[in-house]
């Protein structure tokens, strides 16, 4: 979880990787329009984000039912954003990524292919709500390699024991 242009997408893969978990990338998750809104530089507002957040949650509880664990990306930027997805019928845990904003910038400007524009980034960190102490998860900071950051979210999440070493 976090911004755009913290690295969700690489660390989740890298973990998915590493624990054998099936992946999924949130931002598949969006219908059309907050895609188009977002690739229009407009922040998107809650009442955007409600539906697609309560498909990630669905998907994750169906998973679950299935006896699947899973690695999810979501930027699930405010505390009620987070609340929708613990209501899955799954143990639910978040991985913040933080970064300085400015290094962030710069990463957005060089990737290709998205279309989230920095321009929006300033909106997201605006809305950010970092996790609170009774929230389950682990702060990991993304000043470090991809590589780093995945063994560094292994640690903290206790999952270390789980991860082969693929």
């Amino acid at each position: 979880m976090g911004p755009s242009g913290t690295g969700k997408t690489t660390t989740a893969k890298g973990l998915a990787a590493r624990l054998g978990w099936r992946f999924a990338e949130a931002d598949e998750f969006h219908p059309p329009a907050n895609i188009e809104k977002m690739r229009e530089g407009v922040p998107l507002n809650d009442e955007d984000r409600a539906p697609w957040l309560a498909s990630i949650r669905d998907w994750i509880s169906e998973r679950a039912d299935a006896g699947a664990s899973v690695v999810i990306t979501c930027s699930a930027l405010k505390r009620r954003y987070r609340d929708t997805l613990r209501e899955a019928r799954s143990h639910v845990r978040f991985v913040e990524l933080e970064g300085d904003m400015d290094v962030i910038r710069e990463r957005m400007e060089k990737r290709r292919g998205h279309y989230m524009p920095p321009s929006l980034l300033a909106s997201q960190f605006a809305d950010f709500q970092p996790l609170e102490a009774d929230e389950e998860g682990v702060r990991v900071s993304v000043a470090q390699a991809p590589d780093a950051v995945v063994e560094d979210a292994l640690h903290r999440l206790g999952l270390e024991a789980q991860a082969s070493s693929a």
